[in-house]
């Protein structure tokens, strides 16, 4: 069982200093995978509903830093020697396949194989305004490019024709460092994505504001259908996600579908996630102000850590 973090790359906190002292301090701690979220631009209004937040409004107030997450994971691949580098997640439709692959490849080559790409659709219909990218053909656009990937990634005489794009005769070298390839974690939580994760994917990669083990399950089990529809092994299809967590002093309410509770509270919650199968989970402590966040960070991985990690599934 494997659990990350998230970095600092946006709001005040983010600078090159908390970014780099954030990665090695959850290499130091004993954690497997530091996450940088993605955003290229904040509108000044945003109508659009955010998912991720428990007050359903995007998080980021817009005249704060926000920094390119592949940027930020390219700056640690030098700063870091063991810990996995993951996006969660990258928005697809916002870049040209052969650019993002291509910056994706080197990380994965610098790091010698620490890069876990997370991939989804994006959510924000304003931004998709701003990058002049049709919203409502989103999910479409992603799907030809992880189809072109997947031809980048292992031919060396590359012919691509599809709706969106079109490449003829062109190399893409270096492949990945990792073998077969870098592992692909499809992001996104309704039924769309889960058809997405069970054809592409590496993983299934939700974030669930609130969610509980039963239905993450239940969705996974979904996501394993499409992988059998598709023809794959459902069995190459893992289950990971990424989940918001308050650590309270003291023991508050028992937890239902959020993780809110103490060290203990929401440790044994967590092994209840991975009772179901889950294998990785990306934690984001909501802590506004960065300091007491990253007090949370090291306390979760005293307190918590070692006894998770030596968990096993009953």
């Amino acid at each position: 069982m494997k659990f990350g973090v998230f970095l600092p790359v946006s709001g005040r906190a983010a600078s090159r200093k908390t970014l780099m002292e954030a990665a090695q301090q959850a290499e130091a701690l004993g954690y497997d995978s530091v996450w940088a979220a993605d955003r290229l631009v904040i509108p000044w209004k945003i109508d659009t509903v955010y998912p991720y937040s428990r007050e359903a409004t995007f998080i980021v107030p817009p005249d704060r830093p926000f920094f390119d997450t592949m940027t930020c994971l390219a700056f640690l691949a030098g700063c870091t020697e063991k810990i996995a580098l993951g996006m969660s997640v990258m928005v697809m439709p916002y870049r040209h396949p052969l650019h993002w692959a291509r910056i994706a490849t080197t990380i994965d080559q610098l790091s010698s194989g620490r890069l876990i790409l997370g991939v989804g659709v994006g959510w924000m219909k304003e931004e998709f305004a701003a990058m002049n990218t049709p919203f409502k053909e989103r999910g479409k656009i992603s799907d030809e490019q992880l189809t072109l990937l997947q031809h980048l990634w292992t031919d060396e005489h590359i012919t691509f024709h599809g709706s969106y794009y079109n490449v003829d005769d062109i190399a893409f070298n270096p492949k990945p460092f990792q073998k077969p390839r870098i592992p692909i974690w499809v992001g996104g939580e309704g039924k769309y994505a889960q058809k997405r994760a069970g054809i592409f994917g590496d993983a299934w990669f939700p974030y669930f504001v609130r969610v509980t083990p039963k239905d993450l399950a239940a969705g996974f089990d979904n996501v394993r259908a499409e992988a059998k529809e598709a023809g794959r092994n459902p069995d190459e299809v893992e289950l990971a996600c990424c989940l918001p967590v308050e650590l309270t002093p003291t023991a508050g309410p028992q937890i239902t579908d959020y993780l809110k509770g103490s060290v203990d509270q929401v440790a044994e919650r967590l092994q209840q996630f991975m009772e179901i199968g889950v294998v990785h989970i990306g934690l984001q402590f909501m802590i506004p102000h960065y300091p007491e966040r990253r007090e949370q960070i090291e306390r979760f991985a005293r307190e918590a850590l070692p006894e998770l990690k030596a968990f096993v599934r009953s």
